[in-house]
């Protein structure tokens, strides 16, 4: 994993040190904290921290946790830090700056180490699964006392630029091996800018956030929404400007500033979707025009050759290739298949 900073899993360490070593990596990882479980005999924990430039991002899995940040630890060490959770699995019981919050999967929250609180992480069954991400709080281009407002409350999640992160977060984990160490200032700044585009939405302050962070969040929402309108094969510039309200023309310089064109983004996305389908032993009784047009290739004969063009041979041939053997894959052709935790 070319972006992991560590791993730390506490079965490699004897059952009796583990709790007392999780916690002592927590701290070091994280804002200093008092952390108690009431699962300390074999406690079971993971923790994969990445860099992301300055944002520090861990995808934590543990049994029952419970995490205090007293005003005592505060005085002895406060890095000035903000802090995003987005918790996968169980529930997390979060009480902070004068809220109690309890939020289920897939639901943001934002914290400040400068304020004491205290979280309770408990799984529905197993183990609870969490991401969290901490940055300076300088990097973010908003009032800290406008800031200071959000801490604590749920964020948006379920729609807009919340889902967008949300999404963006545990698509990085889940496809960590696809990115490389040149990658991570990038990932990071794409990152603050779409958490500067949800707090203002929140604080409806759109008027603060710099305009590279507008093109950022604006690419991304263009992005998703090609992704969820592959298989239309109406899709089109025009189609994809008129749903964002802004002219063709800016389109291709969004798209040309990252060195892409509309046109190429939206057939490597559709060839992606076809490969993966043509790989997927669930899926060999559906023949091969049928997962050309599931992805918006309404023109068989065309499918065939931007697919040879895209992987060096035709769709039957690929098919039959990874039918042969499901568990080797063609360097040469082929993207790494996503690794679905999550």
């Amino acid at each position: 994993m070319v972006l992991l900073r560590g791993t730390f899993r506490s079965q490699d360490i004897p059952a009796q040190g583990r709790f007392d070593r999780s916690r002592e990596l927590t701290t070091k990882t994280f804002t200093p904290t008092d952390t108690t479980s009431n699962c300390t005999d074999g406690f079971e924990a993971t923790l994969h921290a990445l860099e992301l430039g300055a944002p520090h991002l861990a995808v934590m899995t543990f049994r029952s946790l419970q995490v205090l940040r007293t005003p005592q630890l505060i005085r002895r060490s406060d890095p000035d830090l903000y802090q995003l959770a987005l918790p996968l699995r169980g529930s997390y019981r979060l009480i902070h700056a004068g809220r109690d919050t309890t939020l289920g999967a897939g639901e943001l929250v934002l914290y400040d180490s400068s304020r004491p609180f205290s979280a309770v992480v408990t799984p529905p069954q197993g183990c609870a699964q969490l991401i969290q991400v901490q940055f300076p709080k300088a990097l973010l281009p908003l009032a800290a006392e406008s800031v200071g407002r959000l801490i604590g409350r749920p964020l948006s999640h379920r729609e807009g630029i919340g889902a967008l992160l949300a999404g963006f977060l545990a698509r990085l984990v889940r496809d960590v091996d696809h990115y490389h160490p040149a990658d991570t200032a990038r990932l990071g700044s794409i990152f603050l800018d779409l958490l500067t585009a949800l707090l203002a939405h929140e604080l409806k302050d759109q008027a603060s956030i710099p305009s590279e962070s507008q093109r950022h969040s604006l690419m991304l929402r263009i992005q998703s929404f090609i992704e969820r309108h592959l298989g239309d094969a109406r899709l089109s510039s025009q189609t994809v400007a008129d749903a964002h309200q802004i002219s063709t023309r800016y389109l291709y310089k969004l798209f040309q500033e990252e060195g892409l064109t509309v046109a190429a983004w939206i057939r490597e996305r559709r060839l992606e979707s076809c490969r993966r389908d043509l790989a997927d032993p669930a899926l060999a009784g559906r023949p091969v025009h049928a997962i050309a047009a599931r992805w918006g290739f309404a023109d068989s004969a065309h499918f065939s050759r931007v697919f040879r063009a895209a992987y060096g041979m035709p769709p039957k041939e690929y098919r039959h290739l990874t039918r042969l053997d499901a568990d080797v894959r063609e360097p040469s052709i082929t993207v790494q298949e996503q690794s679905k935790t999550y």
